[in-house]
């Protein structure tokens, strides 16, 4: 059997008060998960930020695009967006990438339908093995 899988990952962060728009796109992006220790220059929300951007424009972007405008190597933009296709923000059309949606608030919707459906089928999972059990 093959499993097809996203790691949702959503850390609770204490929300800023009266932030500026980057504070809260740092926040919404921790939150997210799209942080790591080893992030000191946040290039995974450079990168996030810059999808951003041209999801606005509906436009997705090839990864020597993405490390041009930042200013980062293939190799760096790469790992990067494997992590965010891993984590389901980002897809892959061909040989280009854009957020799995339009807009960020669309991007919670989804984050938020990727978690119900993975709570019932943990939730089904359980009855299942609760009534083997007996």
């Amino acid at each position: 059997m093959r499993y097809i899988s996203h790691r949702i990952t959503i850390i609770n962060v204490r929300k800023p008060s009266l932030p500026s728009i980057n504070e809260q796109l740092q926040w919404l992006a921790t939150s997210l998960g799209l942080f790591s220790l080893r992030d000191r220059n946040k290039t995974c929300f450079r990168i996030f930020i810059d999808l951003l951007k041209s999801a606005k424009h509906r436009r997705a972007l090839t990864s020597d695009e993405i490390a041009d405008h930042l200013s980062m190597s293939r190799g760096t933009v790469i790992h990067h967006i494997n992590h965010l296709i891993d984590s389901g923000i980002v897809v892959r059309d061909g040989s280009t990438y854009m957020l799995r949606v339009d807009s960020l608030s669309d991007l919670i919707d989804e984050v938020e339908k990727d978690i119900q459906r993975t709570l019932h089928d943990l939730r089904e999972v359980a009855r299942s093995i609760d009534s083997r059990l007996d």
